[in-house]
């Protein structure tokens, strides 16, 4: 089930750990010395974009284990409607700190495996790593070119990944694709880490160079991998227009929703959140305020709900506001369900509340899952 205990938070549609990027190492850490799954997912704003069309890239970030917020645009957001987003955690600075980590006596160095990239490149960033002593050594590499996803998970493929004893698997196949790729061959996969971290393969294999450290903090990365890679310059272009578009249609209008209704401290106190099975249904009873400062109440309701196997109907008659937190948790939710092929609906939902559900880019969660 999904872990309802994670502080998530919503921007422009997707659920955001809030890790700092040594919070979110030490949790890779922990999971791969307790080979215990960890689907890494690290969404920027292209990312983002994205999965405003994509209902399955979408939920590929959804029914991830760890979600970190890999760009300053995302951040600069997530400040803009107050959310405790404050750091960036790029999944190429979260590779690398997982590289440069400090060894105890006796402890392992982290065995990664690439898969992917460019021809030839997963070779070179496995020897390149493997030339210098780090946290992280190299047990593999596989170069599978640009076939279907079928074609690209064959029994002897995934037997060569787990045969490896890999404790970090990268893949570099577009972030889609990958992602895909991902969620396709996760159940046979044994290694605990997964993640899509595609320009990590050719940072590693030294084919293009990271942009330094001020204009990663400072939002300029962009202009940097435009230099190192000028194809890319169409891509920033669309997503500067997008991002445009929706400060304007979106965080805008979310950000003075916010400000105008702001609820009273008690009204949190007074509200109702409860979980029952009913009619070979499960039902979640919202009503009042919801928000960060109830945000427990709900995350057991929801585990609850996920217990089960029944349609999920949340009843929302009587709910009068949500915010970013609440969209969050319901995320997992929802990517559950769909992961489940589990009924989802929402019903009875107040117009104001449909507003704050869009205005967040969450309107599939108003949707029904068949």
């Amino acid at each position: 089930m999904p872990d309802f205990s994670r502080d998530l938070w919503c921007i422009l549609g997707l659920p955001f750990d809030r890790v700092t990027l040594q919070q979110a190492s030490g949790l890779m850490q922990r999971a791969a010395s307790e080979r215990r799954p960890c689907f890494l997912s690290t969404p920027n704003l292209n990312f983002a974009v994205a999965c405003l069309d994509d209902a399955a890239f979408r939920d590929s970030v959804l029914q991830s284990d760890l979600s970190v917020a890999d760009g300053m645009p995302l951040v600069w957001i997530a400040r803009a409607l107050g959310l405790p987003i404050e750091e960036r955690v790029a999944g190429s600075s979260l590779f690398q700190a997982l590289r440069e980590q400090r060894m105890q006596a006796g402890q392992a160095p982290l065995r990664a495996f690439f898969f992917g990239g460019p021809p030839g490149v997963a070779q070179t960033a496995h020897e390149q790593l493997n030339a210098t002593p780090s946290g992280m050594r190299s047990v593999g590499f596989a170069s599978p070119g640009f076939g279907s996803i079928e074609e690209m998970s064959q029994p002897a493929t995934i037997a060569q990944i787990n045969d490896s004893q890999a404790d970090f698997l990268v893949v570099a196949l577009g972030a889609k694709k990958g992602q895909a790729w991902i969620q396709h061959n996760l159940p046979q996969l044994r290694t605990p880490l997964v993640s899509h971290l595609g320009a990590v393969v050719n940072f590693v294999a030294g084919t293009v160079s990271r942009a330094p450290r001020w204009a990663q903090k400072s939002g300029l990365e962009w202009l940097w991998r435009i230099k190192e890679e000028p194809k890319l310059w169409r891509r920033y272009r669309d997503d500067g227009l997008a991002l445009l578009q929706l400060l304007a249609t979106r965080v805008l209008p979310c950000i003075w929703e916010t400000r105008r209704h702001r609820p009273q401290a008690d009204a949190y106190a007074q509200a109702g959140i409860s979980c029952r099975r009913d009619r070979g249904d499960c039902e979640l009873l919202l009503a009042g305020v919801l928000g960060a400062p109830n945000i427990d109440r709900l995350r057991a309701a929801l585990s609850q709900a996920a217990a089960g196997s029944e349609p999920v109907v949340l009843d929302c008659t009587r709910l009068q506001a949500i915010d970013s937190a609440v969209l969050g948790s319901l995320m997992l939710l929802y990517g559950y369900c769909a992961k489940q092929g589990r009924p989802w609906a929402m019903i009875n939902v107040p117009v104001p509340v449909q507003r704050q559900v869009r205005l967040h880019c969450a309107g599939y969660l108003l949707r029904a899952l068949p």
